[in-house]
């Protein structure tokens, strides 16, 4: 695929939420174990590619404030965007563990030094708030950490100080380390270090890293090789497949500790806790973390054996609910949930508004750091939707699918009129192992459009902004390739990722862009078929030199009239359909071997350029190519031009010419490149002015996909985005082209019919 050249700045909004403190429940679950041969596929496939080129609640606080984050200087791995730009060419993030390197004052008192390796920046805050708190407040100890993101450690002289670090470290803690390339630094750096140790916490990972595991007695060194009743339950799950690995050891750890609290053994006492410990990390809250390392510090450190520390039991959080911004609580039960939605005081919807499923990670919502989530909630309720926002602690969400998204007084019906994840990942398997057969089914008996928004996790936001090629190669693979297989559309950016902090914050305009696609999907359920508007786009195949109406192995007109009569028997208003494709032509070309451009093609609308410029928001930005409109392109010198014919509630109509002569890929490679005032014009009038509820471009290929922009992960300044707007797109593609479609689909949120 061709990377792209456009450079814009983008504006940034921060959402900074306070720490979630739900009420006591059961314990949480832990995410599941399993290994990465998916991913590891998916990174296979893509490196030649790189190498060769505000609502309040008592328990939750959202406060957006618009400061965009603290830039981070690059160090001497700051590397080339791909395509020759900046923005650190997507290998790995350039931001820097020092960002959450904390040294206290030890003053006296026994210092623990911490280092940590995690997949997302999450639990960044909470582990530092918890550190300065114990620091701040306990006589006899200090704790000295520094973090590492996984991706962080592809820079070599990251694994240099990380090296240090783990040399001179009393404690370790890893959690999802699902790379394999990763995995194995991790394992050859901590290995030597093992036995020195006081204490080595991996929470679910890649079994090689699994196996460093120590906590006193308690030890995994022997997993996958041991014959113990713990290893057997483990190999039996994993070899069950699907979600019954991960749904097993949440079992598993919620019974364990209540057994072994009464056993008296040392044994029993430190498996005892580790799953405390797996209980204090899933809580995430800063108060569990502080617990988590004064535990760690008290039964572990030798110096402390005999220090007065006082230790509290962790705050659990339902593994699996629907949670909400404006919620008193959190809930496990979905009739519970609508009671409250449908007696708010603060909102009040139509009675058939439309529901969007929204699907979280536990994790953000734990460690406090859910603004984001709320910014989506609020837009999609702002616009009047209304949503189920469901969370799972473990990485399968086919079940709370299956639990809250139908109907309860009717369990065979949706209760929700689509679906969006706010994860990025897979639906069942997330990122260690996904199981696409079982998320396709769960997607398929529930039947309506699914989603999957991205957050930045592997590049800072500042580092996606910058960059000419939009998303890191590996969140790619993770949150846009995979998620695809689940039948996941639309990878739209909807968060960035403050480097000094690691909180997730919400990217406004792209909020924006997801509620409102989310909602015309959602709509479209709604609708009666007779009230649905359709635009359907025709191109000229090969673009610039054939004839209008053609595709590649296509009867573009034939095929068209087929659906227009198929569209007809399902109710639409197609008003006075010909009898025959050749009328349909000649009603829409006038002539069978019309050129672009020509008099021969039907003017369906003149659109006055007062008009234009107060429709099109970024009409303003093609003026330094093409002048002011209206241009030489699709005009009668005074008015724009759209060329095609309404049937009914169904437009039929012409692509413009992108402009430029050769191959419209061309276009992915130029920095200043735009489309022109004519090709603005038409898909101004197919949202704004015909209010299409839909749009079916028609055969192999036109040029919307390959207009500037980053090649995946788009922003507002993107002109895919920007042009397609926010109209649900289906495209007919041909088969035997999948390259160029997997551009479509990306670069323009389609969803492809081959």
């Amino acid at each position: 695929m061709a990377s792209s050249q456009a450079v814009f700045s983008q504006s940034r909004v921060v959402s900074q939420p306070k720490v979630l403190n739900g009420k006591n429940r059961i314990p949480n679950g832990a995410k599941g174990l399993s290994g990465s041969s998916a991913v590891k596929s998916a990174v296979k496939e893509l490196m030649p590619k790189i190498k060769s080129t505000t609502q309040s609640r008592s328990q939750v606080s959202v406060q957006a404030i618009a400061n965009p984050p603290k830039k981070v200087s690059k160090g001497d791995d700051a590397i080339q965007d791909l395509t020759g730009g900046p923005g650190g060419g997507g290998m790995y993030t350039n931001t820097t563990p020092e960002l959450r390197r904390i040294v206290p004052d030890a003053n006296g008192r026994a210092t623990v030094k911490v280092v940590y390796v995690v997949l997302e920046a999450q639990y960044q805050s909470s582990i530092s708030a918890a550190v300065n708190q114990i620091n701040a407040n306990n006589k006899d100890l200090c704790i000295e950490v520094v973090g590492y993101l996984l991706e962080e450690l592809r820079s070599e002289s990251n694994m240099v100080e990380f090296r240090k670090d783990v040399a001179n470290a009393n404690i370790f803690i890893a959690s999802l380390i699902f790379i394999e390339e990763l995995a194995d630094k991790v394992v050859a750096a901590v290995e030597p270090e093992r036995e020195r140790m006081d204490a080595i916490l991996v929470f679910p990972s890649m079994p090689a890293v699994m196996r460093l595991n120590k906590l006193g007695t308690f030890s995994m060194a022997q997993l996958g090789q041991s014959k113990s009743a713990v290893a057997s339950f483990m190999k039996k799950k994993r070899a069950e497949g699907g979600s019954g690995f991960e749904d097993g050891l949440l079992k598993l750890i919620r019974t364990l500790p209540k057994v072994l609290k009464y056993l008296p053994s040392d044994k029993a006492q430190d498996a005892k806790n580790f799953m405390m410990s797996l209980q204090y990390w899933l809580g995430g809250s800063s108060d569990n973390i502080e617990n988590f390392l004064l535990m760690l510090a008290k039964e572990y450190v030798p110096e402390l054996s005999e220090a007065s520390i006082k230790v509290e039991e962790p705050v659990v959080f339902p593994d699996v609910g629907i949670w909400h911004p404006a919620a008193p609580s959190m809930y496990e039960d979905l009739k519970e949930y609508l009671n409250w939605y449908d007696t708010r005081k603060d909102m009040k919807f139509e009675r058939d508004a439309p529901v969007v499923g929204l699907v979280l990670q536990r994790t953000h919502l734990v460690t406090g750091d859910e603004g984001h989530y709320a910014a989506v909630v609020q837009e999609i309720e702002s616009r009047g939707g209304k949503v189920v926002p469901i969370f799972a602690g473990g990485l399968d969400f086919s079940n709370p699918v299956d639990k809250f998204f139908y109907n309860p007084l009717n369990g065979g019906k949706a209760l929700v009129d689509a679906v969006v994840s706010l994860t990025g990942f897979a639906l069942v398997g997330g990122p260690a192992k996904q199981d696409s057969p079982k998320a396709v089914e769960a997607l398929k008996r529930l039947n309506v459009p699914y989603m999957v928004s991205v957050p930045l996790v592997f590049q800072t936001t500042e580092e996606w902004t910058d960059s000419t090629l939009g998303l890191h190669p590996v969140q790619v693979a993770l949150q846009v390739a995979l998620p695809e297989l689940d039948g996941g559309m639309e990878p739209i950016i909807f968060s960035g990722r403050d480097a000094a902090t690691g909180r997730a914050h919400s990217l406004y305009d792209r909020v924006e862009a997801v509620a409102g696609r989310a909602l015309k999907w959602a709509n479209l359920r709604k609708l009666k078929n007779k009230e649905k508007k359709l635009a359907i786009t025709v191109f000229s195949f090969p673009p610039d030199k054939g004839n209008v109406g053609t595709a590649a192995y296509l009867n573009v007109f034939g095929s068209i009239w087929k659906v227009l009569t198929m569209l007809k028997e399902n109710g639409y208003d197609v008003g006075d359909l010909p009898e025959k494709e050749e009328d349909l032509i000649e009603s829409v070309l006038q002539d069978k071997e019309a050129q672009f451009n020509s008099p021969d093609l039907n003017i369906e609308y003149k659109m006055s350029i007062k008009e234009y410029e107060e429709l099109c928001d970024y009409s303003g930005a093609l003026h330094e190519n093409w002048g002011p409109p209206p241009g030489n392109l699709n005009t009668n010198g005074q008015e724009m031009l759209v060329y095609g014919k309404k049937y009914g509630n169904v437009f039929i109509g012409v692509q413009p010419t992108f402009g430029y002569e050769g191959d419209p890929m061309r276009l992915l490679f130029s920095k200043s490149a735009s489309p022109h005032h004519g090709f603005a014009a038409y898909y101004t009038y197919v949202e704004k002015v015909f209010g299409a509820d839909a749009v079916l471009h028609f055969g192999t290929h036109g040029s919307l996909e390959f207009m500037p922009g980053k090649q995946v992960g788009m922003s507002e300044a993107c002109y895919p985005d920007s042009l397609i707007g926010n109209i649900p797109n289906l495209y007919y593609y041909a088969a035997n082209n999948p390259s160029e479609a997997t551009i479509a689909k990306r670069r323009l949120h389609q969803h492809l019919p081959f």
